[in-house]
């Protein structure tokens, strides 16, 4: 029988093994994960939502001088909800008067009012396509058809996410050539475009084989991938690759902080939570004070501001290792987490997959 890794989504894709890295926005990618799950074989990426548009090339430029193989770089297509320009200076303070007590507690200087500032969305997906990445990959919505039509032109394979039926159907539609299908259970930010998130929240093992049954196109299935039980349960539901995210962020080539990793191994139980409270948008992180805190507050202002009212915060989390105070964003399958470097997370996808999907 053909190889288990020998699947639609590995053609389209470029390389040996289904298997994606899953993009981390904050700055936590790094060119070194990227790069290394590559050249191991999988499709590395490098989350470039908060770079400016001329950042974007030398990113590329410095992912390439570490890998001849494909690779992905992945946009966020909404960087503003509605109404976050029009938040004044009272509205603003106003929601920070609930985070003072925790700023006074850890001895850190509340931030001051200033509106969105986010990078120019049509800009940044230019310069991606300027670059010529092999794979563009992107969340929160679609580019418009003469976006897509210019990657086609250069041959970069461009790849959306879905969090639901209608959103995969609406990928296809647009000529993507293949779908992420996110399951709820997914660490970091729900993408969903269509339909708010909360009404959004179907798990993987749900998700999957609806989408597989409504679209053509390879699916690759995310959101609690975290070991060979987990690829080979995707697989058989129809994906035809996995995305796996908190066991790669995990890892020491990523560009998470030091805290941030050892809550990922640490031995308490590793509870996961879905709030707005991070950013304004939904997204999923480990439990600790600053969620808890966050979700607690009695109103959100629109994304990117909440970003903006806890992010001294989170500086002085990371700066003295206070994961108390930082968005741990992780998956539901957290507790599955065993290896510290890239090399031993793929080693080990492969190697339970192979022995779960054996054929004598």
């Amino acid at each position: 029988m053909p190889a288990w890794h020998h699947t639609a989504a590995a053609t389209r894709l470029g390389v040996t093994y289904p298997i994606v890295q899953g993009p981390f926005g904050g700055g936590h990618s790094s060119v070194e994960l990227t790069a290394a799950v590559s050249n191991l074989g999988g499709l590395g990426s490098f989350g470039a939502r908060g770079l400016a548009p001329q950042e974007i090339g030398p990113v590329v430029a410095d992912i390439r001088r570490r890998t001849a193989a494909p690779f992905a770089v992945n946009l966020w297509m909404s960087l503003e909800d509605a109404g976050a320009a029009a938040v004044t200076r009272e509205e603003f303070e106003h929601a920070l008067a609930p985070l003072l007590p925790l700023y006074r507690e850890f001895g850190v200087t509340p931030p001051v009012f200033a509106g969105p500032q986010s990078p120019d969305v049509a800009a940044q997906i230019q310069a991606v396509i300027d670059a010529r990445v092999p794979v563009f990959s992107f969340i929160f919505g679609i580019p418009d058809a003469a976006v897509l039509g210019e990657c086609g032109r250069y041959g970069i394979i461009t790849v959306g996410a879905a969090t639901s039926v209608d959103e995969a159907v609406a990928l296809e539609a647009a000529g993507v050539d293949a779908i992420v299908a996110s399951g709820f259970e997914a660490g970091g930010h729900r993408p969903s475009f269509l339909d708010s998130a909360d009404a959004s929240l179907t798990g993987l093992f749900g998700l999957v084989p609806q989408v597989v049954d409504a679209v053509r196109v390879p699916v690759i299935a995310a959101g609690g991938i975290a070991d060979g039980r987990t690829v080979a349960a995707a697989l058989m539901l129809g994906a035809s690759g996995v995305q796996v995210g908190t066991a790669f962020l995990a890892c020491e080539e990523s560009n998470v902080a030091p805290a941030h990793r050892a809550a990922l191994f640490g031995p308490e139980r590793k509870q996961s939570v879905l709030t707005r409270g991070f950013s304004g948008r939904l997204a999923r992180g480990l439990r600790n004070r600053l969620s808890d805190y966050v979700t607690a507050l009695p109103a959100t202002l629109p994304y990117p501001l909440p970003i903006r009212l806890i992010d001294p915060l989170v500086r002085a989390g990371r700066t003295g290792e206070r994961s108390e105070i930082m968005p741990l964003f992780a998956g539901q399958n957290a507790a599955l987490v065993r290896h510290r470097r890239a090399a031993d997370v793929f080693a080990a996808l492969l190697a339970e997959t192979e022995a779960l999907l054996r054929r004598d």
